[in-house]
């Protein structure tokens, strides 16, 4: 269970994908690859019509990057596999000829904003605020930023990036689109998207695959895009103002 888990569920149409991670739902390696996975089987897979990602818990939806094996990153091609992690699941999103819906029961930082950005549609609680805090960090919310900048804009992009340690608010995300819309509670988030789901799995599946490539033309270079993208996080981690940072957080909990 430390390492988390990432499981499948297939019923009446729809596939529903649930990450768990002890700490607070954060993506190691691993569990990105899973992800990743799971998101491309679902897309392959007759059976399923229209595919849910939520995640395990009620407080957290995603905490971003493992801390714990961005601490271990000591070379280049090892910081460049991690982050390729990200754009694996994002690009999965992209590449699934169905309707993505994600569910976001709390709050979301960096990676876990990307995949609220990158889902086709998402549905999240009032107490889902989002941050992207990667510079902070000493690095960029490279990777994830192109979902993020074609969810909400350039504008919005940039001031969750400067302003790298503070929350923006749930109705924040739903004014700039990132965030379909908002629920008081994750009961009435989950009925939501049921009753989503299930229109969606009874509809056509030929006219959503047609026009999931419409909403996503102009980025079919994203395989690329995004490789390069990780390559900049890879190389960053390695900086002596992140080396500083990292050390700094592990002082500080040890």
């Amino acid at each position: 269970m430390d390492s988390g888990k990432v499981a499948t569920i297939i019923s009446n149409g729809i596939a529903t994908i649930e990450f768990f991670h002890p700490q607070s739902n954060s993506l190691p390696g691993t569990l990105l690859r899973n992800l990743a996975q799971e998101i491309e089987n679902a897309g392959k897979n007759p059976d399923a019509k229209v595919i849910v990602i939520k995640s395990g818990g009620e407080k957290t939806f995603c905490a971003g990057a493992s801390f714990d094996e961005l601490i271990s990153i000591s070379d280049l091609e090892t910081g460049k596999k991690f982050f390729s992690g990200f754009a694996a699941v994002i690009n999965a999103i992209r590449k699934a000829p169905k309707f993505v819906i994600a569910r976001v029961q709390g709050k979301a930082v960096g990676g876990g904003v990307g995949i609220a950005s990158a889902a086709d549609y998402t549905l999240a609680t009032e107490a889902a605020s989002v941050k992207l805090s990667e510079l902070n960090v000493g690095i960029g919310p490279f990777v994830v930023g192109p979902a993020v900048d074609r969810k909400v804009g350039k504008a919005s992009f940039a001031a969750l990036t400067i302003n790298a340690s503070e929350w923006f608010s749930a109705e924040w995300a739903r004014e700039k689109g990132m965030y379909a819309n908002v629920y008081p509670s994750i009961n009435e988030l989950d009925k939501a998207v049921e009753e989503l789901a299930i229109k969606l799995s009874n509809s056509n599946p030929e006219a959503m695959m047609m026009l999931k490539k419409v909403f996503w033309e102009g980025a079919e270079n994203w395989d690329a895009l995004l490789a390069e993208r990780a390559e900049m996080s890879g190389k960053l981690v390695l900086s002596e103002f992140t080396r500083n940072f990292i050390e700094k957080f592990k002082q500080g909990v040890r």
